[in-house]
């Protein structure tokens, strides 16, 4: 898994107030990463919750306390 492309596509999501795209995410990056780039690594896996959570799991660990996180 592309995990750079990963948090660029996410952060784009929380980040947007509007509709998203493929095309949308180019733009903004003017270009550096093609929609076509995008569209691939989307089509690439099913993209749920168990995946998110292998993801960001080591992290959440690392900051989590008794009462929450920091």
């Amino acid at each position: 898994m592309n995990t750079e492309l990963l948090e660029i596509v996410s952060d784009y999501l929380l980040s947007s107030f509007g509709q998203t795209t493929a095309t949308g995410l180019s733009s903004l990056l003017d270009g550096a990463i093609s929609h076509d780039q995008v569209t691939r690594f989307l089509s690439w896996d099913d993209y749920d919750s168990k995946l998110l959570w292998r993801h960001v799991k080591k992290t959440v660990r690392e900051i989590e306390q008794e009462d929450g996180v920091r």
